[in-house]
């Protein structure tokens, strides 16, 4: 008689093997959610830089478009302090701060945007130390007239 006990051969997985599948398939599965998370607010920081960019550029635009006689008038050792709101939704977005000062035959601007956490702060503690406040764009030129 022959033996009761046949070569089996084993089929399929054990069930350690699937476990251990399924915990490596979760670390790969975490670190590109963590990547992904992460590539979120990268973009989502670069499109407040770049609004603000555009804002400060405005600013100058809009300043060169001015006769001198409007530029002194208007903004001549002033500091112009505006809240924005960007998106028409009644929350301040972002602050804007310009500052014109003359210098011989030009005009040097210098204007400063702020995010919207800097909304109350000291205008005067913002210009003096942009930086330990975030500034988001910072644009400093020269109009001649």
């Amino acid at each position: 008689m022959r033996s009761l006990r046949t070569n089996k051969r084993y089929q399929g997985f054990t069930l350690i093997e699937v476990l251990i599948c399924i915990a490596l398939i979760a670390l790969a599965l975490l670190g590109l959610a963590e990547i992904f998370t992460l590539s979120v607010l990268n973009n989502m920081r670069s499109d407040r830089m770049t609004n603000a960019n555009f804002l400060a550029q405005q600013q100058v635009d809009f300043l060169r478009n001015l006769t001198s006689s409007e530029l002194a008038t208007l903004f001549l050792n002033q500091t112009i302090d505006e809240p924005l709101d960007v998106n028409n939704d009644s929350t301040l977005d972002y602050r804007r701060i310009t500052l014109v000062r003359p210098t011989g035959n030009n005009y040097e601007v210098r204007v400063l945007v702020f995010s919207a956490e800097q909304i109350n702060t000291d205008i005067d503690s913002l210009i003096q130390n942009p930086d330990r406040y975030r500034v988001k764009a910072r644009l400093i030129t020269l109009i001649s007239r």
